[in-house]
């Protein structure tokens, strides 16, 4: 394990994005160097000329010279792997999981468009130690490149615990750390904002709504921070597999380790022990301290058989339970891994006697499912849980005591259930959930897990949030045309009371309550973006600051006690 210095808060310790990213063993990156390839292939045609008669002289010259431009793309693309290895490989690794800079397959450049990879190839990255390589790569060879690294690896990547003990990185000495904040703010009530407009991560003082710091993150975070039960640590996944441990009150990253080579996200144990990671390349679970990050075990995820695996969709925390839960993309089944100190193998078949003396233990307790879930909600108990089916038309719900399906749920139009809310209203509980491919936004009766209401909204949307101490639901229709649109719902009505337009012609998205209920911010998610924040009751502006993309912002009350008003 490397002992590395911290960079102090708000230092460039590092570039982020496509480029390098990660620090070197003096804490700031190595000099790039790149080989002087200059060759350049023959200009392509104008768009307007037009062949000469054929026949003639003229057309054979010009049937030549075209044979050749069409060929000059093959041997362009023929040529990528060579031209990765000159001008990528020192900074990206030479098999693309990533070395000082991030991994580059198509698992992890989801998000990235092919022509925006064209230009970060060609320009570089600002910020960061990215160069742009158009004085030595001509167009046809950048197309190349991008094609080639958007290619999928033959086989899936070996990333064990060697391999995961080896990255770890301790920035700080746990032991070293302050016993109380170093700043004056409530530290329950701080929002931990993921801007992924440059790959920065701003701590935000919910009453001042001032940050206390912003510093540079790994590269593309996955949204959902995650927090320890007492609030003072944050744990961040990045899309290219590393898990990063950051001290809220000395403002501080404590301990980074690479989990995997496309991890989807990471959850925390109600008590605190432990960190469990989620990872679409390779195909497996990580289990880690949570006090210094240190691998404790790879779980590897197959079917009952050992014929087939899985990608993770996501793993999520039951805590009345103590387990971890997983979402299987390529598995019928649902994973539950128990991490109470006293669980023991699980059985999911017979055994010859109770002390074990025939049969395998495995860590994970197997639900089969009639269809393939990725996207899970729970109920108040974490007893039941409801995934969407791949159809994208009904929601399934399990018992993960009886291990059975106990309801069907009608619900057209790929209901997002991760961001998922539960609300009362006349005694009874319900459920909401926005949708993803249709303008509504379903009620279910929890008790009979019947759809009672299909409110109608101005489009598709991808973030619900709400709160205890408030009437109303806040859902973005960022997924249709109305992308600038934040809608309000009266949770006592059952319908839409306002619509707010606070950006005309931007994204507009995701919903964060504070603390006590009063206040909600909202995100601007464009590169120059913005949070907004607005009064609850009266839905009135309060303040605006700047943000790089801000895709979400995590309150620390609301999260460490599981409100009922927000994801977990």
């Amino acid at each position: 394990m490397r002992q590395l210095k911290s960079p102090s808060p708000g230092e460039a310790g590092g570039g982020e994005g496509w480029g390098p990213n990660e620090r070197s063993e003096a804490g700031v990156f190595p000099p790039v160097r790149h080989s002087p390839w200059t060759c350049r292939a023959a200009p392509p045609p104008s768009p307007n000329s037009l062949p000469p008669q054929a026949g003639g002289e003229g057309f054979k010259v010009w049937a030549g010279v075209a044979l050749l431009l069409l060929l000059a793309v093959p041997a362009a693309a023929s040529e990528a792997p060579r031209l990765y290895t000159e001008h990528c490989a020192a900074c990206h690794g030479g098999d693309r999981l990533g070395a000082i800079g991030p991994a580059l397959l198509p698992e992890n450049l989801g998000r990235l468009k092919k022509t925006e990879a064209e230009r970060v190839i060609a320009e570089g990255r600002a910020a960061t130690q990215m160069p742009g390589h158009k004085d030595k790569l001509d167009p046809q060879q950048i197309k190349a490149l991008a094609e080639y690294v958007y290619t999928p690896l033959p086989a899936v990547p070996s990333w064990g615990m060697a391999e995961i003990e080896a990255s770890r990185v301790a920035h700080v000495d746990p032991s070293t750390l302050p016993a109380k904040p170093q700043w004056q703010a409530d530290p329950l009530n701080l929002f931990t904002v993921v801007e992924t407009g440059d790959h920065h991560v701003t701590i935000l003082d919910g009453d001042s709504f001032k940050p206390l710091v912003r510093f540079p993150s790994r590269f593309a975070l996955h949204g959902g921070a995650k927090y320890s039960p007492d609030g003072r640590f944050v744990y961040f996944a990045s899309r290219d597999g590393w898990v990063s441990k950051y001290d809220l009150y000395s403002l501080q990253m404590v301990a980074e380790v690479r989990v995997g080579v496309n991890t989807r996200n990471v959850a925390v144990s109600h008590d605190g022990r432990l960190l469990m990671a989620g990872n679409m390349l390779p195909h497996s679970l990580v289990l880690l301290d949570a006090a210094d990050l240190r691998p404790l075990q790879v779980i590897p995820v197959t079917d009952k058989d050992k014929t087939m695996s899985s990608r993770v969709s996501a793993v999520y925390t039951a805590p009345t339970r103590g387990s971890f839960v997983a979402a299987l993309k390529d598995i019928k089944e649902i994973w539950e891994i128990p991490y109470g100190k006293g669980a023991g193998p699980n059985f999911n078949g017979w055994v010859h006697s109770h002390e074990f003396g025939e049969g395998v233990g495995e860590p994970a307790v197997r639900t089969t499912t009639e269809d393939y879930l990725d996207d899970f909600f729970f109920d108040a108990t974490y007893e039941r849980v409801m995934g969407a089916s791949r159809d994208g038309r009904k929601g399934l719900v399990y018992d993960l005591d009886i291990k059975r399906k106990v309801a069907e749920i009608d619900l057209p139009g790929m209901p997002h259930l991760g961001s998922g809310i539960i609300f009362s209203r006349e005694g009874r509980q319900y459920m909401a959930t926005p949708h993803l491919k249709e303008a509504v936004v379903s009620i279910i009766d929890m008790a009979t897990w019947k759809t009672v209401k299909r409110i109608e909204t101005l489009g598709p949307g991808f973030f619900m949030r709400s709160h205890e101490n408030t009437p109303f639901a806040w859902i973005d229709v960022s997924m249709g045309k109305d992308k600038d649109a934040i809608q309000v719902i009266d949770l006592r009505a059952l319908e839409i009371v306002r619509t707010l337009r606070p950006a005309p012609g931007r994204t507009t998205a995701h919903a964060e309550f504070d603390r006590s209920g009063r206040h909600v911010l909202i995100s601007v998610m464009e590169a120059e973006g913005e949070l907004i924040v607005f009064d609850a009751a009266s839905f009135a502006e309060v303040a605006r600051m700047p943000m790089k993309r801000p895709v979400g912002k995590y309150n620390v009350f609301n999260k460490i006690n599981y409100s009922s008003g927000t994801s977990h």
